[in-house]
């Protein structure tokens, strides 16, 4: 595909934008324009989300200046999306690269409730590894609000499948 690795350099990113649009990646919440809003697969904080550009790209600045304001603006409004559904207090966003060298953005809801050591730390603080585990019915309420929210937002695109529709094909 135009823009995306040559397929022995395809990320974990890559994986998933593929299995996101054949229905088989259970955390997806939505398309949008720019690509895809999943969930993280450990969720440290309830609602932590990814943006995943599609077609994936190394870094932002590999995106057009059209491209890369559209990935920008559904970064944010998938961040309106959580304040409003899930009533944090503020959202973080972070985009990296240096571990997975392909562009993907991290958007996390902070929440008042969190433990006061962790509440104004940087979010990589957490214990990843003693995070929950992702898993769709018990973020199918979540997911639903969220998919009407960036729908009412004007942000999304159709999708051919079900989230995890087909991850048993």
């Amino acid at each position: 595909m135009k823009n995306e690795a040559a397929a022995d350099t395809l990320s974990a990113i890559h994986a998933q934008v593929v299995a996101a649009r054949a229905g088989r990646d259970a955390r997806v919440i939505a398309r949008l324009f720019s690509g895809w809003a999943v969930f993280g697969e450990r969720q440290f904080v309830r609602g932590y989300a990814l943006l995943l550009p599609d077609p994936v790209v190394p870094n932002l600045n590999a995106l057009g200046a059209h491209e890369r304001n559209a990935f920008l603006s559904d970064m944010s409004r998938l961040g309106d999306a959580l304040l409003k559904v899930t009533g944090a207090v503020r959202i973080n966003y972070a985009i990296f690269g240096n571990q997975e060298p392909a562009l993907h953005a991290h958007v996390i809801p902070r929440y008042a409730d969190e433990p006061e050591s962790l509440r104004t730390a940087h979010p990589w603080a957490y214990d990843w590894s003693a995070a929950p585990v992702f898993e769709r019915a018990a973020f199918q309420e979540l997911a639903s609000s969220l998919l009407r929210e960036l729908t009412r937002l004007g942000v999304t695109k159709p999708m051919r499948y079900d989230p995890g529709a087909n991850a048993h094909s």
